[in-house]
């Protein structure tokens, strides 16, 4: 087979050019460097969605570092050593493109969509982006950034959330807010990120994703000429040795706690959660199955008996998050305060029903089909197809093919989902958070969903 070739069904490996060809729908090749670089064809288009991976986040980060990870990707589009910041919105407007980026709690991700013949260019000045940022304007980007902290305060809807982290995780680092905090960003200096791109934009760090009408041998090449040109190994600069290892943070605490946060609003903004899957346990799609019944989708238990038929709220799910060793379950809802007691009880109660009767051979059905459905219609997107390459490769994930996925969804039965919810959703193992106008009624309010201890901790 000629280096790089496509396979049905196989691996095959390039020695020279380390090409790991994993399936039929995707290939990747480790550069020299450790850089990853994966591509999945799509024929019948004429873009390509390309990102790049970057293995830093707000678990990366020291307390006192709080927000870093954050304030550097926006640090992204303040220009490099050969574009100017206005010059890189200028060239993706011309292009017809958007460039965009995103931190969470364990990656940034830097990622475009552009017409085919427009991808050497926007991987040109994204590589500079990644590899070479100027940190130039930081004293405007961090009033931007703070202005997000402050619109992020006023937010009950987003503050809820991270309360609830807090509350799950405690001092753990998956606790804190991806946004950071203002003391933090306000004071950061030039020098101390750069240290912090130096320690973490490592080669072994990245991938460079892309799907759509794309070459993989092209995308390659691409990223080794810039490779080298590159004067030194991002790694080799000031402050790499300063790195902090998140592994080093141990498992969180998991004790559940309650967590008030007092804010005038109009609603109470209450979450629901406790410790949930790491992202590489295979009962990962047994999970997203027990969520479809419980609260993810419109015909789910909290969707019905909260909102449909009784009116308590207009907003009411189940969520996940899956980290690298560990995750969180949790449950969101906004009701009024006349409703707030009702509403929460109806929650208790639909909680109590999911470990003791988890799910009917119907209801099971529908939440298996309803995934495959989102499976199958979220891989029709470009932008969706890149972010499953770059994330699971990041992350050292299998990138399973659909049918695969199809099979493992189908796989899922009843005495799975019921050791699932068991273990996940019984009563005193959760933590509550809220956000609103009175403590005191949110603690009376929560009295179905914590235990005494619970609660004579929170006073």
């Amino acid at each position: 087979m000629a280096p790089g070739a496509r396979a049905t069904g196989v691996t095959t490996i390039d020695r020279e050019r380390r090409v790991v060809v994993l399936t039929a729908e995707h290939r990747i090749t480790t550069l020299d460097s450790g850089v990853r670089v994966v591509t999945e064809r799509v024929p019948s288009v004429r873009s390509v969605a390309l990102g790049f991976w970057i293995a830093s986040g707000s678990t990366s980060e020291l307390p006192s570092q709080a927000g870093i990870s954050h304030l550097l990707e926006h640090m992204l589009f303040r220009g490099t050593e050969r574009y100017g910041s206005e010059e890189i919105d200028q060239i993706f407007d011309a292009m017809g493109a958007e460039i965009n980026a995103g931190t969470d709690k364990e990656a940034t991700s830097l990622y475009t969509r552009v017409l085919d013949r427009h991808l050497d260019h926007a991987f040109e000045v994204m590589s500079d982006m990644i590899w070479h940022p100027r940190f130039g304007e930081l004293e405007a980007e961090r009033e931007v950034v703070l202005e997000e902290i402050a619109m992020y305060e006023d937010d009950p809807q987003d503050r809820v959330f991270d309360v609830l982290d807090k509350a799950i995780f405690g001092a753990h680092p998956l606790g804190r807010a991806v946004i950071g905090t203002a003391e933090v960003v306000g004071a950061v200096t030039r020098e101390q990120l750069s240290a912090f791109h130096a320690q973490r934009y490592t080669p072994p760090n990245i991938v460079i994703a892309a799907a759509g009408s794309i070459e993989h041998d092209a995308l390659v090449s691409m990223a080794r000429a810039v490779e080298a040109a590159r004067t030194a190994p991002a790694g080799s600069r000031t402050g790499a040795g300063l790195l902090h290892d998140p592994s080093a943070d141990g498992t969180p605490d998991f004790s559940p706690r309650v967590r008030f946060l007092e804010k005038d609003t109009e609603q109470y903004h209450v979450c629901v959660g406790g410790e949930g899957l790491a992202r590489d346990d295979e009962r990962r799609f047994a999970l997203r199955v027990l969520e479809g019944v419980l609260g993810g989708t419109s015909s789910s238990r909290l969707f019905q008996e909260v909102r449909e038929r009784r009116g308590l709220a207009y907003s009411v799910f189940s969520y996940s998050n899956l980290y690298a060793r560990t995750g969180e379950v949790g449950l969101y809802v906004a009701t009024r305060p006349e409703n707030l007691a009702e509403a929460l009880a109806v929650v208790s109660a639909e909680l109590e029903r999911c470990v003791e009767d988890p799910a009917s051979e119907q209801e099971l059905i529908r939440s298996r089909e309803n995934l495959k459905g989102r499976v199958v219609l979220g891989l029709e997107s470009t932008g969706a197809r890149m972010s499953r390459l770059g994330a699971s490769l990041l992350n050292e994930m299998p990138i399973l093919s659909v049918d695969e996925m199809i099979e493992r969804i189908d796989a899922v039965g009843i005495q799975q989902v019921r050791e699932l919810a068991g273990e996940l959703f019984t009563r005193g193992r959760m933590s509550v958070a809220g956000v609103g106008p009175d403590e005191e009624r949110f603690r009376a309010a929560i009295e179905p969903l914590a235990t005494e201890a619970q609660l004579g901790l929170a006073r």
